[in-house]
């Protein structure tokens, strides 16, 4: 019989958890987690300063696409291009890489690269196929900086390129431009960076750059000149053509040299000189404070202009200033004030003492020289133009004037040009000739004539009534002048008394010939002797 007493379970075997393994399948998202992680850290190691550039305009410009290079070396991209807050400029967003951090310092300068056309030649042409990027020249600051204003214009000279910047000031620009040359002894040595207008308005100021080792032929007395075009000049040495290169004549240049015998010494960086129009006139000597003279001018001033010379015995001592018109109420009368300015350091005479320096001594040396005759004169200086200029020289005989040595500006007396008193004698002329009554002179003649012309009618009728009559007395004339004629010839033979007398008259008229004839040579050698007499002669 079966025991249905339940039974007890049996124990429960225990066995121990088997360790997880990892399965090679999770090793390819591990391996790509690590080399994600890699990429980006690298990523982040490698990327460098995050700066933004503003722009006058995005043109060329494109997010992800436009690089930035420096010397053909990528060191950036445009990630970002954006309006200024403002809307006056375009601010893009670059990233540089880590190697060009260097790059993001206060002196830095970015623009952009693109075809360009100057007149200094054309830049940027390799952008033609690669398309625009930012260009960029580095500075030498240790400020760091991540907001820079973009350049219009490429820079003449990169910074990194040794040499020396100078400051030049100059009454016209001419044809310079930025990056036209500058040369020394026809070495182009150098480019102009820059030029603005000075603050007041009256002058240019350029900056030029002189790259080593020439930056050391620029000493603090040389001279610098326009060297831009042609320079044709004709004078008494003949025909002068003179210029640098062929590039001078189509985008301008500047050109200096030290003057003879000066000392080499090496002008400081950031010196400022005068840039003449020429070389003469850089080489010359210096013409020190000018003194200013005004003129009263009482005649056509036309073909006198700003800018002519004033000359001394042929040496130009000065140039005219300015023309005005203006009238005199106690003449009258209009007159021409022309305002000169005199050089006096070009006068030796006024300047031979050792008072050359004080203005006094010099106006007072001026005043001995009018009352000795010293006055201004216009005369014409081509007669192909027509150009006036004004020449002061001594006229002893012309009248005294006041000079006045403490009127500002001193007024110098003048005399009428030669033309004028050509004028005025031919008006004198006229009006004597104005004078002659041809009205009743004419209507005398007429009466003349017309009397002559009754007579000669008069005449022409007693002629023809006369005419019958006195041809048979012509007749018997012409028979009685036949005999006597016979006579004469009879008279006339080689031992005749008449013949005899005849010789000896012509003999004496032949004497009184040769007597007059001397008479007729000596007063044509001596003419003075109609008057004075005959020298050694009592009087």
């Amino acid at each position: 019989m079966t025991d249905l007493t339940p039974q007890p379970p049996p124990d429960p075997i225990i066995e121990p958890t088997r360790r997880w393994r990892p399965s090679v399948v999770w090793a390819v998202p591990v391996v790509a987690t690590l080399i994600g992680l890699t990429l980006v850290v690298q990523t982040l190691r490698q990327r460098g300063p995050t700066i933004t550039v503003s722009f006058s305009s995005a043109e060329g410009i494109e997010p992800g696409k436009t690089k930035v290079k420096f010397k053909d070396v990528e060191i950036g991209d445009v990630t970002q291009v954006r309006l200024a807050p403002d809307h006056s400029r375009v601010v893009a967003t670059v990233e540089l890489v880590k190697e060009a951090q260097y790059f993001a310092v206060d002196d830095s300068r970015f623009w952009v690269v693109r075809p360009r056309f100057a007149g200094s030649g054309f830049s940027g042409l390799g952008t033609l196929l690669s398309g625009p990027y930012i260009g960029v020249d580095g500075g030498k600051s240790e400020a760091r900086r991540d907001d820079f204003i973009g350049l219009d214009d490429p820079p003449a000279v990169a910074s990194d390129i040794p040499g020396h910047r100078f400051r030049l000031l100059a009454e016209d620009i001419g044809s310079l431009d930025v990056r036209s040359p500058v040369f020394f002894r026809r070495i182009q040595v150098g480019h102009v960076e820059s030029f603005a207008l000075e603050p007041d308005g009256q002058r240019i100021a350029l900056g030029i750059f002189v790259k080593s080792p020439y930056d050391k032929f620029v000493t603090a007395d040389s001279r610098f000149w326009h060297a831009s075009g042609v320079d044709l000049r004709l004078d008494s040495s003949g025909v002068r053509l003179e210029t640098q290169s062929l590039a001078t004549i189509l985008m301008g240049g500047i050109a200096f040299e030290p003057p003879t015998g000066s000392e080499a010494i090496a002008a400081a960086n950031g010196t400022t000189f005068q840039l003449a129009a020429n070389h003469n006139q850089a080489m010359k000597h210096p013409d020190g404070t000018p003194e200013t003279v005004v003129l009263r001018i009482h005649q056509s001033v036309r073909g006198l202009s700003v800018g002519s010379p004033v000359d001394f015995r042929g040496v130009e001592i000065g140039q005219v200033r300015a023309i005005g018109l203006r009238f005199d109420v106690s003449a009258d009368d209009f007159s021409v004030p022309v305002t000169l300015d005199i050089y006096p350091d070009r006068l030796a005479p006024l300047n031979s003492s050792a008072q050359a320096s004080d203005r006094a001594h010099r106006v007072s040396r001026l005043a001995d020289l009018v009352q000795r005759g010293l006055r201004a004169q216009l005369r014409t200086g081509s007669l192909l133009t027509g150009q006036l200029f004004v020449a002061i020289d001594f006229h002893p005989e012309a009248p005294p004037v006041r000079f006045d040595t403490r009127a500002e500006p001193l007024e110098l007396p003048t005399v009428p040009s030669d033309l004028q008193e050509l004028q005025q004698q031919v008006q004198a002329i006229l009006r004597k000739l104005d004078k002659i009554p041809f009205d009743t002179l004419g209507a005398d003649v007429h009466r003349v004539l017309t009397g002559l012309e009754t007579s000669l009618k008069r005449l022409d009728g007693v002629m023809v009534r006369t005419n019958a009559e006195v041809l048979p007395e012509i007749h018997d004339s012409l028979r009685e002048m036949r005999r006597t004629m016979e006579a004469t010839q009879t008279s006339l033979t080689a031992d005749a008394p008449l013949q005899q007398d005849t010789r000896q008259a012509l003999r004496g008229l032949t004497e009184a010939t040769r007597s007059l004839k001397a008479l007729t040579d000596s007063l044509t050698r001596h003419p003075e002797s109609l008057v004075r007499g005959k020298k050694g002669s009592e009087p």
